[in-house]
Order: structure tokens, then sequence, then C-alpha cells
């Protein structure tokens, strides 16, 4: 009987280990539309206020591109497995709020750029220095050190100063920064190790209390006394954007990890109970609150007046806007940082405010596509907690200024001036290309190793 021929193939003939990095063409077309986009506006925003087109339109367009063409090749260099849609979305919120920027405070528009660029450095080193997340899962206890010395670095006499009653801000020299918007990020990988190193004894509740089984209160003290230090650090320092970011934050994460519903409801009432206790006892948690609840009164109008002139400008755009240029936002305080949202939807109208919170949505689902995809429990929920900061970050300040919620003044992700803030965003940014490389070039590498092994 002849010899059956064996279906091992050569080694020249096996399918090489080596998977070939993907074309970045797709992020590359979408930078190319933001960019397109962006100058547009620069040229109709000049156009509609001056008359003329700007000055400095090659100047502006070849900075644009020269910063996103590096970052398009450094991911592609660093993390080409990773998410093209990212750096795009966040580039047009970028240049969108750079417009009304420019718009309203050219010389702050030249200091926002400077941002973009120190920025785009931040996610460079990040992705170079960041070779695995994962490994981040080591260091639980010192990142939460270094955020709670962020936290009270602005507590510091003569080092921290207050802004608006908020004293968040610290100075050296002529340079300030907020050492909170550092702080959120390596609270995440704090609460993500924490929770993810003790998930099953949070989902199973093993103690009984009379008929009722409850989860070992040993387990939630950890957490509960880094969350609740942090809040009082916040409380001190007089901001509630923050302090309910970080509840948000604690609390989705403790949900996601665990399914329990019995959490939610815990949340539910520490909220209640702590927004009773802040009211009473904080003295601007009871302002916002107050200005909240009666903008109109004359006594509070006097400082509730920057949210209602915001309105007017909301109302003043209608559904497709007054025209870039064309509005009359000038008048609103501190249009730049707290209500940019504002002066967006005055000029783009109803439709630019579509557009703004569909791309903080995309943003944030494709971070929390990115978080399904990891393949441990510690890089899921840090690439949650980072895609939750960014949409609650977006929802309380745009809330606010619809009034749908008490006023913080925190910024608007990527579109507000602020150059700690911006920093930030684009760190957060580069931490989920990082993830999402990640979880792909594994995906990869399985399915090369079992179409090895299925030829074999």
């Amino acid at each position: 009987m002849a010899k059956h021929a064996s279906n091992k193939l050569s080694p020249a003939e096996r399918p090489s280990a080596k998977v070939a990095s993907p074309s970045r063409s797709t992020e590359l077309g979408l930078m190319a539309l933001a960019w397109l986009m962006v100058t547009s506006f620069y040229v109709l925003a000049s156009l509609g206020a001056k008359g003329h087109m700007p000055p400095h339109l090659w100047l502006f367009l070849t900075i644009i591109v020269t910063i996103s063409i590096g970052l398009h090749f450094a991911v592609r260099h660093y993390a080409p497995n990773s998410s093209q849609v990212l750096l795009p979305i966040a580039t047009l919120l970028n240049g969108v709020g750079y417009v009304e920027i420019a718009r309203w405070n050219p010389p702050l528009a030249a200091y926002q750029a400077m941002w973009v660029f120190i920025s785009a450095l931040g996610v460079v080193i990040t992705l170079k220095l960041v070779r695995h997340v994962r490994d981040l899962d080591r260091y639980r206890y010192l990142t939460l050190l270094a955020a709670i010395a962020l936290l009270l670095m602005p507590l510091i006499p003569h080092f921290g100063e207050g802004v608006n009653g908020a004293r968040l801000w610290v100075r050296v020299g002529s340079i300030s920064f907020q050492p909170v918007e550092v702080a959120k990020i390596l609270l995440a990988f704090f609460f993500a190790s924490y929770f993810a190193a003790n998930r099953e004894l949070l989902s199973t509740p093993t103690q009984r209390i009379g008929r009722w089984l409850i989860v070992p209160p040993k387990t939630l003290l950890p957490i509960l006394f880094a969350w609740g230090f942090a809040i009082a650090i916040l409380g001190a320092e007089n901001d509630i954007g923050f302090a309910l970011l970080l509840f948000a934050l604690f609390l989705s994460l403790l949900w996601v990890t665990t399914g329990l519903k019995t959490y939610l409801l815990l949340g539910v009432g520490l909220f209640a109970g702590g927004a009773l206790f802040a009211a009473d006892f904080f003295s601007q948690v009871h302002h916002r609150v107050t200005l909240w609840l009666d903008p109109w009164s004359a006594v509070n109008f006097a400082y509730s007046h920057q949210l209602a002139y915001g309105w007017f400008s909301l109302a003043a755009g209608g559904i497709t806007g007054t025209g870039l240029g064309l509005g009359q936002s000038g008048s609103v305080p501190y249009i730049t940082t707290d209500m940019i949202f504002a002066a967006v939807g005055e000029e783009l109208g109803f439709l630019g405010v579509i557009l703004v919170l569909c791309l903080f949505a995309a943003f944030v689902g494709e971070g929390f596509r990115i978080a399904q995809r990891a393949n441990s429990d510690f890089v899921r929920l840090a690439a949650t907690a980072l895609s939750a900061i960014m949409g609650f970050q977006a929802f309380f300040i745009m809330a606010g200024v619809l009034r749908i919620l008490p006023f913080t003044g925190i910024t608007l992700p990527f579109m507000a001036y602020g150059g700690s803030s911006l920093f930030a965003n684009y760190i957060i940014v580069a931490l989920l290309l990082r993830i999402s490389d990640e979880n792909n070039t594994e995906r990869r590498g399985g399915e090369v190793r079992a179409v090895q092994f299925a030829h074999e």
C-alpha cells in the first residue's frame, strides 16, 4: 500500500509568526478630514469677524498638519495595531476649540498652540515609555501616594493659589498648572488595580448579618478610604467638579467590576447624604446649588450672569448657528474656558452641539470597545476608567452650561483653553492607544499561532 503524503508543511511554507504592521490609512484619512474641517472653520471665523482671510493661514495649516503627521508616524511606530479613530476625534475636537479660542482671545490661542505641541510630545513619550499597561498594576499604592501628593500640592502655602474660589492651581515661577488633572489618571489606575485584585471578594457576599449576606467590610475599607480622602482634599480646595468626577468614576468602576445593583443603591445613598452635608458645610457647593436653583434672582444674578449670558448665546444660535465669526459671545465671562460650549452652540448652532456630542460619544464608545477586548481585569478596568473620565468630564461641564446639573466649571476636554487639562487628555489618548495596540497584537499573535498549529 502506498504511503500517504505527509500533510506537514516545510518551514518555508509555514505562515510567518511575524505579522506585518497594518496600514493606518484610515487614521490618516480621518486626520485629513479633520484638518480640512478645522481649516475651513478657521477661515470662516476670520471672514465673518474681520471680513478677510486669516493673515497667517499657511502657518496655521502647517502647524496643525506637522503636529498631526508627527503623531501619526509616532503611533505607527510605537503602537501600529492601535485604534485608528481616537487620534482623529481628539484632533477635530481640539481644532474646533482652538478656532473659538482664536476667535475670542488670540493671545490665548498662541499659548494653546504651544500646549498642543507639548501634549503631542507627551503622547510620544508615553507610548515610548509605557510598553505594557498591565505592568502598571505593580505600582498600585505608589500611584495612590502620587495622586494624593498631587492633590495636596495646591494646599501648600505660597505654592498653591486659588482661582474663582477653588484652590486647584500650583504656580512655579511664571508657570501654573492643575495637579488634579494628572491625579485623576493616577487614581483611575489605582481604582482599576484594587478592583481587579479584589473582584471576587467584592462580588461575593460571605459575611452574614442576621438574615442578610454582605460583602466583608474590610474589603471595602481601603478603597473607601482612598476615595473619601481624595474627596475630602477636593472639598478643602473648594472644588465640586473634580469631586463629582471622582465619585462617578469610583461608583461606575465598582459596578462594572461586580455587576451588583446594591452598590448603585449604596452610591445613590452616599451621594444624597454627601450632597446634603456639602451643601450645608462647604460654601462653594452651597453657592453653586443656589445659583442652579434660582439663577434669576436679584441677589444671585450678580454671580449667575455668566450662565445667563451663555444661555442667551445658545438661544441666538438656534438650529444652524449665527455662523462662524458672527456670534456675540464675547460678553460671556470665561468664554474660552468654562463657557466654550456656549460659544460653539451660538456660532455652529444645535447642529454644532450635536457634532460635539457625537464626537465625545464616539470617543467614549471606542474606549469601551477597547476595554471589552482587554485580556486582563486590570487592563479592562483601566481602559474603562480612562474612557469614563473623558465621558463624565464632558457631560458634567455641558450639563452645567445647559442647567441640567449645577455648574462645576471643569474644562471641556480638548476644546477649552487650559494647558494641564489638554496635556492630561492627550495622555489618556496615548494610554488608550497603548491598550488597543496590546489587545490587537495579542489577538493577531494568537491567530498566527492557531494557523501554525493547524498546519503542523
